[in-house]
């Protein structure tokens, strides 16, 4: 009998293994869980498989009990791999378990396979990642790189998409990851559903930072959370570092080492960021033309906005418009 009940929804497995971080399969099932056609029908079924079926140890003070065994792994469209506390030992998946390395095996040469955080020690060890960019939790980047020197790493990004293969940084680039597959499978509009439905971001790029430790501000500084809000409401009439200064009632010099230390960003490198953030707004909700959009993200032109998502992105204005514009 199929794991899978509806066979015109696209089929999600959930590998869990022993020690699994809960939040992160918990997380896949909700936000492929949530999306749905303009007809409100889900678009995915999402299934959880475990080496072994039975009871399954997390994270937490509680256990998962598991009715599925690997096999239903071949009848998986997109498998998610979460992390385990087993991706922490001496080295991790090297050589991969007997278990584990049969149960991937059964893995269609078709499905998308994505890892979240240490998961992506697993599929290193499988070959699945041999020839792919790829990320991992950056506490343990320095040890997969010393483990896989062959494999491109990235550890300063939220995800990678490789086709085929996909990989997350962390806990909540996991999020990011399985809203980007469903942005991918049916567009934007269905992906910012979910992201609203689940109170989240519906968009955070793939090569943005991660979140590794910054110094705090210090105590008493005046924030320059203001000047911020007031440059996103008048990014058409392209405000300058200048201008975001006296808006604080800072100096120049005084409000860029204040900004840095509250976003870790510069002005500059953060307005730009948000310019490119409501052109891809826009673009994706919008039938503005490409130089009305340009004008109103603060790009000026639509020769600047086509220079700027190339740099960013690689696509032209028009190719992300077709690519993630929603139905």
């Amino acid at each position: 009998m199929s794991v899978f009940r509806h066979p015109e929804r696209h089929p999600v497995l959930v590998l869990a293994r022993q020690g699994l971080l809960s939040f992160e399969a918990a997380a896949v099932h909700r936000l492929f869980g949530q999306a749905r056609d303009p007809g409100g029908a889900p678009l995915y079924e999402v299934r959880t498989c475990a080496l072994e079926p039975g009871r399954v140890r997390t994270d937490a003070d509680f256990e998962i009990l598991v009715d599925h065994g690997p096999g239903a792994l071949a009848e998986a469209a997109t498998v998610v791999l979460p992390a385990a506390d087993e991706d922490y030992g001496e080295r991790p998946h090297d050589p991969l378990a007997p278990d584990l390395a049969a149960a991937l095996t059964l893995v269609p040469d078709t499905a998308r396979v994505a890892s979240i955080c240490t998961g992506a020690f697993v599929l290193a060890a499988a070959g699945m990642l041999d020839g792919c960019r790829v990320t991992t939790h950056w506490r343990s980047a320095a040890y997969f790189r010393a483990m896989y020197p062959h494999i491109e790493l990235d550890p300063d990004v939220l995800y990678t998409d490789n086709g085929r293969h996909l990989t997350a940084a962390g806990v909540a680039s996991g999020i990011d990851l399985c809203l980007h597959m469903i942005r991918c499978d049916h567009g934007a509009a269905v992906a910012n559903e979910v992201a609203r439905g689940t109170v989240v971001p519906p968009h955070r790029d793939g090569g943005q930072a991660q979140y590794i430790r910054r110094p705090l501000p210090e105590p008493g500084r005046a924030a320059t959370a203001a000047a911020r809000a007031w440059a996103l409401e008048h990014l058409e009439d392209r405000p300058g570092l200048p201008e975001m200064a006296a808006h604080a009632g800072m100096s120049v010099r005084t409000f860029t080492r204040r900004f840095r230390d509250e976003t870790g960003l510069s002005p500059g490198r953060w307005l730009a960021e948000q310019r490119l953030d409501l052109a891809r707004r826009l673009l994706e909700g919008s039938e503005l033309p490409v130089d009305r959009i340009a004008d109103r993200a603060g790009f000026g032109t639509g020769a600047s906005l086509r220079q700027h998502m190339h740099q960013s992105l690689g696509v032209s204005p028009s190719a992300y418009r077709r690519t993630f514009r929603g139905a």
